[in-house]
């Protein structure tokens, strides 16, 4: 699955819609990924791999593949925008 970025032209400041190749979550045990501003962490335990995090009020959430695909995910963390 593409995603569809918005970026701005140079010249005239409109947007533009561009595709970029699919991103795939890391497979490595211990990988770091962030989604709606928290850190999940790849763990594997009896063969089955699963996302540790924890959710907005601090308690532990375990998320699957699937729903992290689902909810969105980034390598890095979002900047926090200052006025």
């Amino acid at each position: 699955m593409s995603e569809a970025i918005s970026e701005f032209e140079p010249e005239s400041g409109q947007p533009v819609l561009t595709q970029r190749h699919p991103r795939r979550l890391p497979t490595l045990p211990c990988s770091v990924v962030w989604s709606r501003g928290r850190a999940y962490v790849l763990e594997a335990v009896d063969g089955y791999a699963f996302w540790v995090g924890f959710d907005r009020y601090g308690r532990p959430q375990s998320l699957s593949r699937s729903a992290l695909e689902r909810q969105g995910w980034t390598h890095h963390r979002a900047e926090r925008k200052t006025a």
